[in-house]
C-alpha cells in the first residue's frame, strides 16, 4: 500500500491549487496576480542592518555538492552550477553549497573545502558566478554572495562515499542504530572542539580574502553545528545548558569578528527537529520511539521533549535572539534533517533512494515551513530572514513567494533543488515571463539519490546536460535495481 497525494503538476489553475489547500485544511498565502519588476514585492530591495542593499527577495540556497576534486577544488560541473546561480537573477546567494572547513568534516570525498591550497580555485568559482550575473543583469553592487562553512559531524564521509567516519558530540541511541555507528566511537573532546573553532575562523578569513560577502556558520540538518544544540547529555563546556550548547557559535563569531573586518555573518538553522523516521512494511515513514528515564526525547532542538514530534519554540527563539545580540545579520530558516526525517526538511512527492514515502501530503510540510518561519521572523524583526521549503510548490512558487514577502512573513524566498533544473526561475518571475513548465523541479529526488549512490550531483530528469552524461544511465540502472528489490 502506498499513500497517494495529488501531484502539484495536476493542479493547473489557481482555483484547483487553492481547493487542494482547502481539502487539506491548510492556509498557505497566495496572490492570484504576480507583479513583475520594478514594483512587485519580490523585486523590492532589502537593506541589511549595516545599510547594504540586496536587490530583490530571491535567495539561492546552499546545496551539498558531490562533484569537486578529491582535494576540494571545483570541477567543470561545479563551475557550471555556480554560473547558473549567477544566471538565476537572485540577489542573495547563500553559499551555493557547503564548504568543509577541514578534510575530516566532508560529507563526501568530493565536497568543496576552503583551505589555503584551494583558495585560488574557490576565488575563481565566486568570480565566475558574479561575472555571469553581471553579464546577464549588469549591476552587481546589490548582489550578496556568501559561503556556507560546515563540518559534517556524525555524517562525515571524507574518504569513501559509502563509509561514515563519524565525529560525534554525544551518543545518540537511535541514530547510532540506524547508521551502525560503533558503540566505542569516541566523543570529541572540548580541546578538539576548540581546535575546530579555530579552523572555522581560519576558513572565514580565507573566505573574506577571496571576496565573499558573508559566511554561514551552519547549524542545521544534523551536521555538527546542529548537533551542538541538542547536546544536553554532553559533559564539559559545550554541552548541557543552553549557554554551553551555544558556546560553539559564540566562540566562532568572536573569532571572526576578531580576525575579519569586512565579513558579515549568517546562520542557517534547523528551526525544529524530531526523532528519526524509518520506513514501515509499506515503506511509509514512521517516527521512531525513544524515551529516556524521565520519559523524554532529549535530542530534538526545537522539539518538545515530552511530546516527541511536536514543536517547542522557546530555545529556538532564544537562539535567534542570541545570534542577533552577538552580531549575526542573516538567518536562513530550515528544518530537521535530510538524513533521518527528510519529508520535514524537503517536502517532495518522490522520496530519495535511502528514504521512505512521506507520511503526510508534502503541502503540509510546505505550510509548516512557512508558518513556523513567519512566527520566528516576528521575534527578530530586524534580522534578514530566509525561508525554505518552497520548491515543492512548483508552478505556484511565484504566487506564494510574492504573498509571503508582501505580508512580511519572511524577507527572502529561498530556492534550492529548483535551481538545478530551472536556474532562471527568479529572473523569469521578476521579468513577468511565463514559467517554462518543462524545467520546473518536480521533486523526483534524483538530485539526492544520485550522490547518495556515489554519482555527481545534478538534475538528471530535466537538465539535458546531465541527461546526456554516462552517469544518467548508471542512475537509471541503480533505480531499476532498487525498484526490483
Amino acid at each position: 500500500m502506498k499513500v497517494c497525494y495529488h501531484r502539484i503538476a495536476a493542479l493547473k489553475t489557481p482555483e484547483a491549487f487553492l481547493e487542494e489547500l482547502n481539502q487539506l485544511g491548510l492556509q498557505i498565502p497566495f496572490d492570484y496576480t504576480v507583479v513583475p519588476s520594478p514594483v512587485g514585492a519580490l523585486s523590492r530591495p532589502f537593506f541589511l542592518s549595516d545599510g547594504f542593499k540586496i536587490g530583490n527577495r530571491f535567495c539561492v540556497q546552499p546545496m551539498e555538492g558531490w562533484d569537486a576534486t578529491r582535494d576540494g577544488k571545483p570541477t567543470e560541473f561545479t563551475i557550471r552550477r555556480w554560473k547558473h546561480f549567477g544566471l538565476s537573477g537572485a540577489k542573495l546567494i547563500w553559499g551555493g553549497e557547503a564548504f568543509a572547513v577541514r578534510p575530516d568534516g566532508r560529507a563526501n570525498p568530493n565536497q568543496l573545502m576552503i583551505l589555503e591550497e584551494t583558495k585560488s580555485a574557490i576565488e575563481d568559482l565566486r568570480i565566475a558566478l558574479v561575472d555571469e550575473h553581471r553579464n546577464n543583469y549588469g549591476d552587481t553592487s546589490d548582489l550578496l554572495v556568501g559561503m556556507q562553512l560546515t563540518h559534517s559531524g556524525r555524517f562525515s564521509k571524507p574518504n569513501d562515499k559509502t563509509r561514515f567516519e563519524p565525529r560525534i558530540l554525544y551518543h545518540h541511541p537511535l541514530l547510532e542504530k540506524i547508521y551502525h555507528t560503533p558503540p566505542d566511537t569516541p566523543i570529541m573532546t572540548d580541546m578538539e572542539v576548540e581546535e575546530l573553532i579555530e579552523d572555522y575562523v581560519k576558513a572565514a578569513k580565507r573566505a573574506e580574502d577571496i571576496g565573499f560577502d558573508f559566511v554561514d556558520i551552519k547549524h542545521c540538518h544534523g551536521y555538527l553545528g546542529h548537533e551542538f544544540l541538542s547536546a544536553l547529555t554532553r559533559d564539559g563546556h559545550y554541552g548541557g545548558s543552553f549557554k554551553n550548547r551555544t558556546r560553539f557559535l559564540c566562540e566562532i563569531v568572536r573569532g571572526i569578528q576578531r580576525d575579519c573586518h569586512n565579513l558579515r555573518i549568517g546562520v542557517r538553522l534547523s528551526m525544529f527537529d524530531t526523532p528519526p523516521f524509518q520506513p514501515d512494511e509499506n515503506n511509509i515513514g514512521y517516527m521512531m520511539d525513544y524515551r529516556d528515564r524521565k520519559g523524554c526525547y532529549p535530542f530534538a532542538f526545537g522539539g518538545d521533549p515530552e511530546m516527541p514530534g511536536e514543536i517547542k519554540f522557546d530555545e529556538t527563539i532564544a537562539f535567534l535572539k542570541l545570534a542577533e545580540e552577538i552580531g549575526v545579520q542573516l538567518i536562513n530558516l530550515t528544518a530537521a534533517s535530510p538524513y533521518y526525517n527528510h519529508h520535514l526538511t524537503r517536502p517532495a512527492f518522490f522520496p530519495p533512494s535511502d528514504g521512505y514515502n512521506a507520511p503526510e501530503d508534502p503541502l503540509v510540510g510546505v505550510a509548516r515551513h512557512i508558518e513556523v518561519a513567519a512566527k520566528l521572523k516576528r521575534e527578530i524583526p530586524n534580522m534578514a530572514c530566509v525561508g525554505s521549503g518552497y520548491s515543492y510548490l512548483q508552478e505556484w512558487i511565484p504566487n506564494v513567494a510574492q504573498s509571503v514577502i508582501r505580508l512580511g512573513m519572511i524577507d527572502f524566498v529561498g530556492l534550492g533543488r529548483s535551481m538545478l533544473s530551472y536556474p532562471e526561475l527568479p529572473s523569469d518571475v521578476l521579468a513577468g515571463n511565463e514559467l517554462d513548465r518543462k524545467k520546473i523541479c518536480r521533486t523526483f529526488s534524483d538530485c539526492t539519490t544520485a550522490p547518495r549512490k556515489g554519482l555527481i550531483s545534478g538534475c538528471y530528469p530535466l537538465d539535458e546536460y546531465y541527461k546526456n552524461l554516462p552517469e544518467a544511465d548508471e542512475l537509471k540502472l541503480i533505480k531499476k535495481i532498487m525498484k526490483n528489490k
